[in-house]
């Protein structure tokens, strides 16, 4: 059985975030990071509770999946990047451009100078044809850069609850692909 590791953006995701909606269905088999620096996201400590968060996950019998959405795949590369562990695959939903104009830097100073470098385990980034945080170009190059596979998922925003996405049922098909 998989195990998903979440991996939320700024403040988490919320109720009607399709990350809270899987995490519900996937249930024991999900666990989501809970760094102490949401709103004011220090790298250091998010990177450190996705390591905690990992060490929880793979506790579980099957591999561990990496699911995480914004500056939450910041998180998980910077982790990754670290060489502890051997996910099965990483997810990256909507990473946000740390160069572009809508990055949070006073909020996320820390992030700001995060570097796209290839992942050591079969990745998948997904991106929206008008989110506010990355275009659509600068996407399909972090994802050539973290050598994983690229999608576009259409005009969505930001893929997040505003997108009004709900349980996003394409972005199962698309995990679901990575797994396979």
């Amino acid at each position: 059985m998989v195990a998903y590791l979440i991996i939320p953006g700024i403040d988490g995701s919320d109720e009607r975030h399709w990350q809270t909606l899987w995490e519900r269905r996937w249930g024991a088999a999900a666990v989501r990071i809970a760094p102490a620096s949401w709103s004011a996201p220090d790298l250091d400590d998010w990177v450190g509770a996705v390591q905690r968060a990992y060490d929880d996950a793979s506790r579980r019998d099957g591999p561990v999946v990496l699911v995480a959405h914004s500056l939450g795949c910041w998180a998980a590369s910077t982790w990754l990047n670290t060489g502890p562990s051997n996910p099965a695959g990483a997810f990256l939903v909507a990473p946000p451009d740390p160069q572009g104009p809508a990055f949070p830097r006073e909020a996320a100073a820390t992030f700001a100078e995060v570097s796209a470098q290839p992942l050591p385990c079969p990745a998948l980034v997904v991106g929206s044809a008008n989110d506010p945080y990355c275009t659509p170009g600068t996407a399909r190059g972090l994802a050539a850069r973290w050598k994983a596979r690229w999608h576009l998922a259409g005009a969505c925003g930001h893929l997040n609850s505003a997108s009004g996405l709900g349980s996003w049922p394409r972005g199962r098909e698309l995990l679901d692909s990575l797994t396979r």
